[in-house]
């Protein structure tokens, strides 16, 4: 009876030592994709909905590795898009599918662009970016109070930058999170109390200027006397006198200005019209709208572009100067 009993103790003991064996092969088990694999875990799915989804997507050979980490451990695993590493372990998988948190793709949109212009950017990550509801959002005066812009349009509201935005996210959430961005922008510069805040009269004249000083050049060192003169102008009652403002009435980006185009009685007009427009014609950058409550203290009243290759301008406080400056910028073109 002893022998028997110390047999049975013996295979019981190997058996476990297999099981043991076996589960550890199963726990140290590592995620097989290739390269980092985009997943959607639907909500609702069970345990062995998602097991089955990471196998048909090859990130596991077998749903049994996790599914024996979640029967050993508490797992709360939610429902998502996530972006699966190669080589991860059951529990770094674990914990990623119960972070909840959406897998992201990285969108840059460059300083001075007008909303229209967007969609091409975003395309590049979100392919199925919609241009036409993409208008119809940013002119949408109701959809623009739900984000707390008190405008007609979100123009001049979508703050330029890198973002990272989630997988799942449509027109809709990402206008929310470029506008999001622009009043957090606003509320670092309104604490600053600038002269030229109270003078503007507000954070969407200062985006309307803003834009115009973004439009007219992408010197750095030039943003802040060409603000300068823009604020002169508007001190003395003259015209603001920017192109960019007739280009966004045709949404003529490139190419001449026609003489039909700067008789346009749009409000837009900067040729024809004094003061500020109604709003802004792009969306300007942090650096354009510090610019604008920084303006350089300057006599200058005209500006205009050298025409040398350098993306540089002349700067002028009379128009006889102003005139002797075109000339020569007329040269450098080779007239």
């Amino acid at each position: 009876m002893k022998k028997l009993l110390l047999s049975v103790f013996a295979l019981a003991l190997i058996a476990c030592i297999f099981a043991f064996f076996g589960v550890k092969k199963q726990l140290d088990a590592r995620t097989t994709n290739q390269a980092a694999e985009l997943v959607e875990i639907p909500k609702g799915s069970s345990l062995i909905k998602i097991s089955e989804i990471l196998q048909r997507k090859g990130i596991m050979i077998s749903g049994t590795p996790l599914r024996l980490f979640c029967k050993l451990n508490e797992c709360n695993l939610k429902a998502g898009f996530y972006e699966i590493a190669p080589n991860l372990s059951v529990e770094e998988l674990v914990s990623l599918l119960s972070s909840g948190k959406s897998a992201e793709r990285k969108v840059t949109i460059p300083e001075g662009r007008a909303s229209w212009e967007y969609p091409a950017y975003i395309r590049r990550q979100f392919p199925e970016i919609d241009s036409v509801k993409w208008e119809a959002l940013v002119h949408d005066a109701e959809f623009a109070k739900s984000l707390g812009v008190s405008a007609e349009t979100l123009e001049g509201y979508l703050l330029p930058g890198t973002y990272q935005v989630p997988i799942d996210a449509d027109e809709t959430a990402i206008l929310k999170l470029l506008v999001a961005a622009n009043l957090k922008l606003k509320i670092e510069m309104e604490a600053l109390g600038t002269e030229a805040w109270e003078k503007l009269g507000g954070w969407h004249q200062v985006l309307t200027l803003a834009s115009v000083v973004e439009e007219e050049t992408g010197k750095p060192d030039e943003r802040s006397e060409i603000a300068g003169v823009f604020h002169n102008r508007l001190d003395l009652g003259m015209p603001l006198g920017a192109d960019p403002t007739v280009r966004f009435i045709f949404r003529n980006l490139t190419g001449p200005i026609y003489k039909s185009q700067l008789a346009s009685d749009s409000p837009y007009n900067t040729r024809k019209f004094k003061g500020l427009m109604p709003g802004p014609i792009s969306n300007p950058g942090r650096a354009a709208i510090e610019a604008t409550l920084h303006p350089a203290e300057t006599k200058n009243l005209y500006f205009v572009a050298k025409d040398d290759g350098s993306g540089t301008h002349f700067f002028s406080p009379t128009l006889a100067g102003h005139n002797r400056y075109k000339d020569q910028a007329a040269r450098n073109r080779g007239e």
